[in-house]
């Protein structure tokens, strides 16, 4: 009997370290996307307004996450748009935000950085 309330705690204790991780990894996601300026285009959760109650500059995340649920390579491609911007003419962003395309943003994130922050935005669940 003692050895499930073992079993029991430890299934606990892990859940709730798992818990405090993932608290601890969106504090710090956030943190370097303000930093990094992601913020000004992008919102983390979907549906909310942009500008003065426009489209939004840039698709929520939530949204990116969804759009790229299961697709093969979407971390690099994603990275890779992170650095070098998008093209305006193949967006399928279209009609949903207001921004024609990603600029490149190299300047303003590391690579490191930059996949660390899809990985965490693939992540994420509405």
């Amino acid at each position: 009997m003692k050895l499930a309330h073992y079993a029991a705690a430890g299934a606990l204790c892990l859940t709730l370290s798992t818990s405090a991780f993932a608290a601890d990894q969106d504090a710090d996601m956030k943190k370097l996307a303000l930093q990094s300026g992601c913020l000004t285009c992008h919102s983390i959760e979907s549906g909310k307004a942009g500008p003065n109650g426009q489209q939004p500059i840039g698709p929520a995340w939530q949204d990116v996450a969804e759009q790229y649920a299961g697709k093969p390579g979407a971390q690099q491609f994603l990275t890779r748009i992170v650095l070098e911007g998008s093209n305006p003419y193949s967006s399928h962003w279209k009609g949903k935000v207001s921004g024609l395309s990603m600029p490149p943003n190299a300047v303003a994130i590391t690579e490191g950085n930059a996949r660390l922050l899809v990985s965490w935005i693939l992540s994420l669940k509405k």
